[in-house]
C-alpha cells in the first residue's frame, strides 16, 4: 500500500488521463520506470534503513541552492547547504557501490 501511495502522490500515477489509450499506458510505463530508478537510487546509493520518499529525496539532494562563481578562467559551483547536510551530502558518492545488495522483494 504505500509504493501505491506514493506511485500516486509522489509520481502523479493517478492523474493519467490521455484521450487515446496508447498514450496512457505509455505515460503509466514512464511513470513505473521512473519510479524503479529512484527505487533503486534510494536502495544502492543512499543505503538507508529507511526508505524515503520521492519528496523528501528530492528536498534532501536535488532541492539545493547554487550558484556559478568564476575564479580565473575557471568556473566553480558553489553549494549552498549547512555544515550538518553537507558531509551527508558530500558523502553520497564517495564510497563505491555495494552491487552485491540483496535486493528486497514486495
Amino acid at each position: 500500500e504505500n509504493r501505491i501511495k506514493e506511485l500516486k502522490q509522489d509520481f502523479g500515477a493517478e492523474s493519467f488521463n490521455l484521450k487515446d489509450f496508447y498514450a496512457t499506458e505509455a505515460a503509466l510505463i514512464f511513470s513505473m520506470i521512473s519510479y524503479n530508478l529512484m527505487s533503486l537510487f534510494r536502495l544502492f546509493v543512499l543505503q538507508e534503513k529507511t526508505q524515503k520518499t520521492l519528496s523528501t529525496l528530492r528536498y534532501r539532494t536535488f532541492t539545493i541552492g547554487a550558484y556559478f562563481e568564476r575564479t580565473g578562467d575557471t568556473l566553480k559551483l558553489k553549494i549552498a547547504l549547512t555544515k550538518k547536510r553537507r558531509k551527508w551530502f558530500i558523502g553520497l558518492w564517495d564510497f563505491p557501490i555495494n552491487l552485491n545488495q540483496k535486493v528486497p522483494i514486495a
